[in-house]
């Protein structure tokens, strides 16, 4: 028998793969295993081939990247400031307005100010332009370096100008100036004169400008302008696209107000509201806009809650009754309705932006200067900078506190001639550094301060004991503002000086100083009893430490 499998001379020799022969038959499943083998071989050949290609296309996609932004992609370059620079303009006049603006469209705030010469700072001259000579010139200063960015010739005589009005929609100009009889809008980027238009009848004075909402159906944030003479105050709306007047003037109330405000409340209604000498009041921007045109007031909401207090009569909504209101400021909340600061003859008050009620009261004299805000603990609610008159050239300083309107902190200084408003800047510890004008009463020998005695004066909130006082400025001050150049960095003061009287010709100098650059040569002053246990050099390095952010 022959064995089953083995090869015999009967059976047919069997051929291998490689075409050898072979004594042995290979099964049916060894033979699919061989062709699956071999399938395998191949794709994981292949496999490894396409690996191969995305691993150098990454390498070059890589390589391309790096060497984009290494040489075709310039780095940004942060902006190179001067520790100070000062620009000087002689036989000029200048006028209380001060403005800080990016002019330059490259992150960095600059300065626009006006004055009166027959020269600009570029050459050009009040003949050159058609003008009367001297004429106006408004001035657009790089705050990096001083330099002039643009400037443009107006008729004189100036009367106000306004700046930071680009917080409307579609408009192209961010500043309103009026002079001789007429109304310009400026492009803050370029100088040039969007419109310009004689100014309505009536309201020549000092007249606050208002941003509204469109009024006139063409997607352009309008403008209310509101004056007042002695015997009435007036409202005249603009077009924000041509500055063409839109409506007839309406008369808002029969007697003088000013200082006037626009305010928003919770529900989207307007409200203009009306300092008199009996209170605060508000009227509808739906009313006004009625009156001013037929069917004006149709995109406009009303406020339920106002409008259930308002006088049936004249429409005013009592906010706060007193017997003199000489100013009210807004106090700006994240994602809500401001509250309102409101100064009187004797105390200082907030009331609740949303619901109309006094949030708390502080008893006071005279207040001196407008108040400033600041935060001075680590509560998150802005706080109170006041300069109360207690009489004999004596001023007393104070923080109020945000929530309660208790007194945080408090020093008396000599009422300086000339002394400009309290300021501060936020830092990123969560506080503010203040800055006050004046004269310490312990620096001097007399209770009588001279022209020449003004120092200004930095509080640091962890160092409250004591102040530190930087060199005094001899020149009369016309303005002054403390801000960030810059995003979140390089804290600064802008000191506009020229003569005492608006309008009247001499040197006129625009200058800038960063905050922290007299702190090495500054003199610690100790305040009240104690004093602080920390030595100078320590205090000194403290100021030094800071770092400043946005609010």
């Amino acid at each position: 028998m022959e064995t089953t499998g083995s090869a015999t001379e009967g059976d047919p020799l069997k051929r291998g793969e490689d075409g050898a022969e072979t004594g042995t038959v290979p099964s049916a499943s060894e033979l699919t295993k061989k062709k699956k083998s071999c399938k395998e071989v191949l794709g994981f050949s292949k496999l490894t081939h396409w690996r191969t290609a995305v691993f150098f296309f990454s390498l070059f996609l890589c390589l391309t990247i790096v060497f984009a932004f290494s040489f075709i992609i310039p780095c940004p370059v942060r902006p190179q400031y001067l520790v100070s620079w000062n620009r000087t303009f002689s036989e000029a006049a200048t006028y209380d307005f001060l403005a800080i603006e990016d002019a330059s469209k490259d992150k960095v705030m600059d300065v626009l100010f006006v004055f009166k010469n027959a020269d600009g700072s570029l050459k050009e001259t009040c003949t050159d332009a058609g003008l009367p000579s001297p004429c106006l010139f408004v001035l657009a200063v790089d705050g990096t370096d001083g330099e002039t960015l643009w400037e443009r010739p107006l008729v004189p005589e100036f009367h106000w100008a306004q700046c930071g009005l680009d917080e409307g929609k579609g408009r192209t100009w961010d500043c309103l100036l009026s002079h001789s009889d007429q109304l310009t809008a400026v492009d803050k980027y370029t100088g040039d004169i969007v419109w310009q238009h004689p100014q309505p009848p009536g309201l020549n004075g000092t007249v606050p400008v208002l941003i509204v909402p469109d009024l006139d159906g063409d997607k352009v944030s309008d403008v209310a302008l509101v004056a007042y003479d002695n015997t009435q105050t007036q409202l005249a709306f603009l077009s924000g696209n041509t500055g063409v007047q839109i409506g007839s003037t309406v008369v808002l109330d029969s007697t003088e107000t000013a200082n006037h405000l626009l305010h928003r409340t919770t529900e989207g209604s307007y409200y203009v509201l009306l300092q008199k000498d009996t209170g605060l009041y508000g009227l509808a921007l739906w009313k006004i806009a009625a009156k001013a045109k037929a069917g004006m007031e149709v995109g406009l909401k009303k406020d339920k809650h106002w409008e259930k207090n308002a006088n049936a009569t004249s429409g005013l909504v009592p906010v706060y009754e007193s017997d003199s209101v000489r100013q009210v400021l807004r106090i700006g909340v994240t994602g809500g309705t401001p509250d309102l600061l409101l100064v009187t003859g004797n105390e200082v008050a907030v009331v609740d932006g949303k619901h109309l009620q006094l949030l708390w009261r502080f008893n006071t004299s005279s207040i001196l200067s407008e108040p400033s805000f600041g935060h001075f603990n680590k509560d998150g609610v802005l706080d109170v900078v006041v300069e109360e008159d207690i009489g004999n050239d004596t001023k007393r300083v104070m923080i109020l506190d945000g929530k309660s309107g208790g007194v945080l902190w408090e020093v008396n200084l000599l009422a300086s001639p000339n002394s400009p408003r309290p300021a501060s800047i936020h830092t990123i510890n969560s506080f503010s550094v203040f800055m006050f004008w004046g004269m310490l009463p312990s620096v001097t020998n007399s209770s009588e301060p001279f022209a020449s005695d003004r120092h200004s004066y930095l509080l640091h909130p962890l160092y409250s004991k004591v102040l530190l006082q930087s060199t005094n400025v001899m020149d009369h001050i016309v303005t002054f503002k403390a801000t960030l150049l810059e995003n979140g960095r390089h804290a600064a003061y802008i000191l506009l000086t020229g003569p005492g009287t608006a309008g009247a010709e001499g040197t006129v100098v625009l200058s800038k100083r960063k905050l922290k650059q007299d702190v090495p040569d500054s003199k610690v002053r100790p305040i009240g009893t104690g004093g602080s246990t920390e030595t100078d050099d320590v205090i000194r390095e403290a100021f030094s430490r800071l770092r400043f952010s946005d609010w």
